[in-house]
């Protein structure tokens, strides 16, 4: 799939906005185009086990996934991603995951969904299972988290929050956001950065609070294990 334009790329996600993943017009008009420099490298030596790969293949994102591209893909199975230029917020958490941690998300939820589909959302009408985006909806990974027993007390100040935490929110139209929490620091030093894609690509940004927290996960050594993923140093 081809680089669009910036302004394509606007007219592409307003004509999408009854599909997957519609978002509010603010947002929208921040989709275009242009690489997101890098963000220096992080120490990793004070955050737990995991999360220093989960936050290397979060960040590494960034400058590569430069696009908000909501459109319904079909997805090889397992292991299926859309072209790596592009995605929404959930894209990051599932790469981020993947990469880092060997964890596939789309065989995990789609698995756990085939088990459970009752305990799910059932906001988009569907009957059965659908590999390619269920787990690319944030209230069926808030589920899925939820399920699997990461969810913790939903935290209202930033010492609640922990590196490799993610953190789900929604904004005031209603859509929803997941994001993941770095061991960066806002400017003031008082608020930890967190890395999505909120409209312009994958980027580390000061916005933990900007919206209503709606879910707090950790995925702890004993939770990855138990997802087949690897933990980095232990």
């Amino acid at each position: 799939m081809r680089i669009l334009a910036g302004a394509a790329i606007v007219g592409l996600t307003m004509a999408a906005a009854g599909m997957a993943f519609p978002q509010q017009a603010r947002l929208v008009a921040q989709a275009v185009s242009g690489l997101v420099a890098a963000p220096e490298a992080a120490p990793w030596a004070d955050i737990a086990p995991g999360a220093a790969a989960l936050l290397a293949a979060a960040e590494a994102q960034v400058g590569v996934t430069r696009l908000y591209d909501p459109a319904y893909v079909r997805l090889d199975y397992p292991g299926g991603d859309v072209p790596r230029d592009r995605g929404v917020c959930t894209d990051v958490v599932i790469r981020a995951l993947r990469d880092g941690l060997g964890i596939d998300l789309q065989q995990a939820v789609h698995e756990d969904m085939r088990r459970a589909f009752a305990a799910y959302p059932a906001r988009w009408g569907l009957r059965g299972t659908d590999r390619n985006i269920d787990h690319r909806r944030v209230p069926n990974l808030e589920t899925f988290l939820t399920r699997l027993g990461a969810a913790l007390p939903i935290g209202a100040a930033p010492g609640d929050f922990a590196p490799g935490d993610i953190v789900t929110s929604v904004f005031p139209d209603g859509q929803t956001h997941i994001v993941i929490v770095t061991n960066r620091r806002s400017a003031d030093g008082q608020r930890p950065l967190i890395v999505h894609n909120v409209g312009a690509g994958a980027r580390v940004e000061d916005r933990l609070f900007d919206w209503q927290i709606t879910g707090h996960f950790r995925l702890t050594p004993d939770l990855i294990a138990r997802l087949g993923g690897q933990v980095a140093g232990g």
